[in-house]
């Protein structure tokens, strides 16, 4: 009997939270419903609305010339399909909802084109406008072709990555061009990698990519020399040009890797001299009153000791009056006979002392007991002290301010070996 009024209890009691539960569900609910069909009610005075509206509305509302007494703001139309949240300063902030608004909603200016004006949240072309490469547009007269190629080396394995390019405006001697690239590792020739041939072209894409094993202990030593030939129709091969590039140690630093561009030279036809021949440039500024000699190669030279251990220099020295002012010397090759150097030197010179003044370039072979002998010898200057190409290549360099006027030179001994 008591356990049948035990279960009447429970009944009743669970059926009372069931029926507590449903009321306060159906509350929330109805709750809910009503706050989506009404809008807070504001404030009695119109006063304290129109007070509150100005400091909550955008800036933009504030200029409406008509608005409704109990409304605080009004949204423009154009800008009713975005929301604006509160913050803790009593003001309303926009929240950015389409990052690429439509052209209709910006605004306009008249009179002015994107390089003139540039419009909030509008991208200004003008800013990603790619620089113009020169490279492919400006070639000077006489020019052989341009030759585009990649240089990295990598210190723990060991390898040279050579990556060729393209070329462009090569100068064949038939229309119908076939282009093919040699490469070398200077001094080594009789070792080369080449590049597949293409055909009726005279700006040839290549994108090619060679290996070479050189060992970082020798490869500042070393000069990368590209030979650009056509192949005929009997496949003989007939040069057109050639680029030297010196490996050294600013150009290989970081083992990135270096996109770049040369013109092409062409061979020097003429048999060595009987010493060897040396070219450089020579330039002068007459603003800044600066000299400049760029000592590019040399060729044929005869060295003493025909071994490995053999360095080669070049000595630059300035003299006025047949005395010493200022020499310079450029980084030494490792037993070559033709070194490649590309280096650069500047020397204070007043136009004044023009007259006087005078360059000697002296190659120089130096061995492991660190003594140096004459090669040969170049002096360029005016008429006190040269004559013939010698004194051509300097009055052309007076001709030409600013310019490099490059020639090459016979060397000479002063004294027998």
């Amino acid at each position: 009997m008591e356990e049948q009024v035990a279960l009447v209890i429970g009944g009743i009691l669970g059926g009372l939270l069931l029926l507590l539960l449903l009321i306060g569900v159906s509350y929330y609910l109805w709750k809910r419903l009503c706050a989506t069909f009404t809008y807070e009610e504001l404030s009695d005075t119109t006063a304290a609305s129109s007070t509150q509206g100005d400091a909550l509305c955008p800036p933009d509302a504030r200029t409406q010339a008509s608005r409704p007494p109990g409304v605080p703001f009004v949204v423009p139309p154009s800008l009713q399909s975005q929301d604006w949240v509160p913050l803790s300063s009593r003001e309303w902030a926009q929240v950015p909802q389409d990052p690429y608004p439509a052209p209709e909603l910006l605004p306009h200016t008249t009179g002015s084109n994107l390089g003139d004006a540039c419009v909030v949240g509008t991208i200004n072309p003008e800013f990603y406008k790619i620089p113009e490469d020169k490279s492919e547009a400006d070639f000077p007269e006489g020019c052989l072709g341009r030759l585009w190629f990649s240089v990295e080396y990598q210190q723990e394995a060991e390898r040279l990555l050579v990556g060729l390019i393209k070329a462009q405006r090569l100068h064949a001697p038939s229309e119908n061009c076939s282009p093919l690239v040699k490469l070398h590792l200077l001094p080594d020739e009789r070792r080369f990698l080449q590049s597949k041939t293409k055909r009726r072209t005279t700006s040839p894409r290549f994108n090619e990519h060679f290996v070479f094993q050189v060992s970082s202990k020798s490869v500042n030593q070393r000069v990368l020399r590209f030979s650009v030939y056509h192949v005929d129709r009997q496949r003989k091969h007939q040069l057109l040009g050639q680029v030297l590039f010196p490996l050294k140690k600013e150009t290989l630093a970081g083992n990135c890797r270096l996109v770049l561009w040369r013109d092409l030279e062409a061979e020097s036809l003429e048999p060595p001299s009987e010493f060897g021949d040396l070219q450089f440039c020579l330039s002068y500024n007459d603003r800044l009153n600066r000299l400049t000699v760029v000592v590019l190669r040399a060729k044929g030279l005869r060295l003493r000791e025909n071994t490995s251990f053999v360095s080669v220099f070049v000595k630059v020295s300035l003299m006025n009056h047949n005395k010493f002012v200022k020499c310079k010397k450029t980084s030494a090759v490792l037993g070559s006979t033709n070194p490649v150097y590309s280096e650069t030197f500047s020397f204070k010179a007043n136009p004044a002392e023009l007259d006087t003044a005078s360059l000697s370039l002296t190659v120089m072979q130096s061995t492991e007991a660190d003594r140096s002998h004459e090669l040969g010898r170049v002096v360029v200057g005016p008429y006190m002290y040269t004559r013939g190409r010698e004194l051509e290549h300097w009055n052309e360099m007076l001709s030409k301010p600013k310019e490099l006027v490059k020639r090459w030179h016979a060397l000479c001994r002063t004294t027998e070996p």
